[in-house]
Parts: structure tokens; C-alpha cells; sequence
């Protein structure tokens, strides 16, 4: 079997991987709704959720055959060396006519999927507020900063590997991890790029997220409102910040929906990763994830074989890049899988911070509020929650909630 088919396999097994699980996600559909869970959804709006998630799990059927023929094609064909070929023999011309390559193929491709997924059925179901020029503005913004974050991340692969050879390794994993950390620390930034952010009114709400932060020794920077509305009917909360001075951010929403015991009570979750410093065991467990990255980018940057079968002269570290996330495809379902059991029990362990803080009963009550108001699913697989979800499922939450809160009481 030769190098090149071989590849090509491994790229359709990632891409049978996600299919596998697109398709037992839409089969789940169908799962009887737990009893905890049985006023979340009354008849009519559990039969729009199911006509809801079909729709979105065949799309993701429909897209994710398309990606891997596209990926099938653009190996087989050659297409990445005769574009790369059409920048000239620079190399960093040719990397950035490789990296573009895949921006125009994703591009087109996550376009349409955007479209029909935000514009045509999250519209059908009331749920979409953006209208075609914040759809266009939106999705341009995204291409552009991929496109820079690519060529930047090819560019920093292939200077580390003519320097260092095998002790890019290393190297390569502690300075995409400091990459990351930047993205993270510039995100409050980019949020404010087409969205408007206005101060919490005072009052009861404000005076209480001020107290549940402070009393745990955070500084309050500000508390905002953002004007998610304009996009969605989803609701949703964060709060950003490096070490104990934070931004409280509110969707607008999430202020229109919930109320304030409910809001104070999603925060006291929030609350509880910041107190076991969960961000930072997930970042933690993201470099070791970012050191098997750097051994398999060093592996693809490293064999002139790999390359010259899809048609190069050797390495070229446009190619490579494709490469790591052809390989990826395979590994980082298994790494998921462990750092998403790892994230799941923080979150068990973040509810309990709201049983703690007196927000139990307004714990429950909130996520069946974010259950429905996001139309999740209320019974998925247990494939899918164990290789996919970051969080537990809506009902394994809530028993959890309530012996934690039967324990209090005792």
C-alpha cells in the first residue's frame, strides 16, 4: 500500500469517526426524555426539537461526506502541490498558497453549512436574529483571522523545525501554548468587534454578583451586558479576567429570561471553576495535548517521502500543516475523550459551588431554563457524551444537584 493511499485512509477513517457519531446523535433523537426532565419540553415543543435536531444532525451528515470527498480529492489530485506551485518557489509564497488553499475549500464549504444552519434552520425556529450583513461581516472577519492565525501557526512550524530539528518538539508545543494563552487573554478584545457591551443597571442583581465574586477574594472590574439578541435567542454567561480581577458578561438574554436567583446561581458555578482553578488544569492537560501535536507536526515536517507522494520536491511546510490535522483526525478522539471526562467532572464539581452558595433549587431551575431556551438534548447518547460532551447531560446534572443538596441538609 502506498504512502499516499495510506493517508488518504486515514484522513476518510477521521471523517467516518465524526460521521459515526452524527449519525448516533440523530438516531438519539428518539430516546425517551428522563422523568427530571419531563417539564422541560411541553408536546408540541419536544416534536419541534425533535424536527429541530434532525434537521441539524443531517446537515452535519450532509457536510461532514462533503468535507471528506473534498479531502479526498484535494490529496488524490495532487491540488495542494500544483497550487502551492502557482505562488512561485519561495517557500513562504508557497505556504501561504497552501494555508489559502484550505481557507478557500473551508470557506466555501463552512459558508454554506453556516448559512443553511444559521440563516435556514435556526430561523425556521426562531432562534436566528442576525441578518445577512452581520451574517457576511461575521463570516468575513472569520476567514481573515483563520487565514492569519494559519499562516502565523505554519510559519512559526516551519521556523522552529529548520532551527531546531527534533527539539521543535518541545519548543513548538510551549509556543503554541503561549499562543493560546494570548488568543485567550486578547478574546474580550475581539468579543467587542461587532458586538456592544453596556453596564449592569444597579440594583439587586448587580449588588449580588458583586458580593458572590467578593466574598471569595475577587475584584470586580465591571459587570456588562452584551447584545447577543442581535444574534440569537440562545442565552449564555461568562466572566474573563486573568487571576482574581474579573468582567462579569451577561447576554442580554440571559437578563430578559432568567431571574435573579437564577442568574446569581449560574455565576456561583462559574464561581466554583474559578475557585479549583479549572481553566488552568484544562490548560495544563492542553499542553499535553499540544505536545502530541508537536510530535506528530515534527513526524509530518520531518519525512520527504510523505510529501513527494502528493506530488512535492521534497517537504514543504504548507503540506505538512495539512498533514497534522490529516493525522489529528485519528488521534484527537481519543484525546478528547480524556480531557472531555476531565471537563465533565469540573462541572459536577462547579454545581456543587451553587449548592454551596444557597443556589441549588435556582441551579436546577436555570439549566432547564438554558436546556430549553437552547433547545438541548435532553437524552443523548452515551457514545456521543462520552467522546463529544465537554458538560454532563441536563439529567445527570440535576440528580447530582439534588443528593448534593439532600447531603446539605442533613
Amino acid at each position: 500500500m502506498t504512502l499516499k493511499i495510506s493517508v488518504i485512509i486515514i484522513a476518510l477513517l477521521g471523517s467516518l469517526y465524526t460521521l459515526i457519531l452524527n449519525i448516533v446523535e440523530h438516531r438519539s433523537a428518539n430516546n425517551p426524555t428522563p422523568e427530571n426532565l419531563s417539564d422541560v419540553y411541553d408536546a408540541e415543543t419536544y416534536e419541534k426539537w425533535k424536527k429541530y435536531r434532525a434537521e441539524h444532525s443531517r446537515l452535519s451528515i450532509v457536510f461532514t461526506t462533503i468535507g471528506a470527498i473534498a479531502t479526498a480529492a484535494l490529496l488524490f489530485t495532487d491540488l495542494y502541490a500544483i497550487f502551492a506551485r502557482l505562488f512561485g518557489e519561495n517557500m513562504y509564497a508557497q505556504i501561504f498558497g497552501i494555508v489559502l488553499l484550505e481557507a478557500i475549500v473551508g470557506t466555501v464549504v463552512g459558508t454554506v453549512e453556516s448559512y443553511v444552519s444559521n440563516m435556514i434552520i435556526e430561523q425556521k425556529y426562531g432562534f436566528n436574529r442576525t441578518n445577512m450583513k452581520t451574517f457576511v461581516f461575521d463570516r468575513i472577519r472569520s476567514v481573515l483571522i483563520g487565514l492569519a492565525l494559519s499562516c502565523a501557526l505554519v510559519y512559526l512550524l516551519a521556523w522552529v523545525h529548520m532551527a531546531l530539528g527534533a527539539w521543535m518538539i518541545l519548543v513548538f508545543a510551549a509556543v503554541v501554548f503561549a499562543f493560546t494563552l494570548l488568543i485567550s487573554f486578547l478574546y474580550p478584545i475581539l468579543s467587542r468587534v461587532g458586538n456592544k457591551f453596556v453596564p449592569l443597571e444597579d440594583g439587586e442583581l448587580k449588588d449580588r454578583l458583586m458580593e458572590l465574586l467578593t466574598k471569595h477574594g475577587y475584584k470586580v472590574k465591571a459587570i456588562e451586558v452584551m447584545d447577543a439578541s442581535r444574534r440569537t435567542t440562545k442565552l449564555n454567561a461568562y466572566f474573563t479576567g486573568f487571576g482574581k480581577l474579573k468582567t462579569i458578561v451577561l447576554y442580554d438574554n440571559l437578563v430578559n429570561a432568567m431571574t435573579t436567583d437564577e442568574i446569581c446561581a449560574v455565576f456561583a458555578h462559574e464561581l466554583g471553576h474559578g475557585l479549583h482553578k479549572d481553566v488552568l488544569k484544562g490548560q495544563i492537560g492542553n499542553f499535553g495535548n499540544l505536545l502530541i501535536m508537536a510530535v506528530v507536526a515534527w513526524l509530518s515536517a520531518s519525512i520527504p517521502e510523505l510529501h513527494e507522494a502528493f506530488g512535492f520536491e521534497g517537504v514543504n511546510y504548507g503540506f505538512a500543516y495539512v498533514l497534522v490535522g490529516t493525522f489529528l483526525g485519528l488521534i484527537q478522539p481519543i484525546t478528547s475523550m480524556i480531557m472531555n471526562a476531565r471537563s465533565r467532572s469540573a462541572e459536577y464539581r462547579a454545581d456543587r459551588q451553587a449548592v454551596k452558595e444557597g443556589y441549588g433549587e435556582a441551579m436546577i431551575t436555570a439549566l432547564k431554563k438554558l436546556g430549553k431556551e437552547n433547545f438541548s438534548h435532553l437524552a443523548p447518547a452515551k457514545l456521543n457524551v462520552v467522546m463529544e460532551y465537554s458538560h454532563p447531560p441536563l439529567s445527570s446534572r440535576i440528580e447530582a444537584i439534588e443528593r448534593e443538596m439532600e447531603n446539605k441538609n442533613r
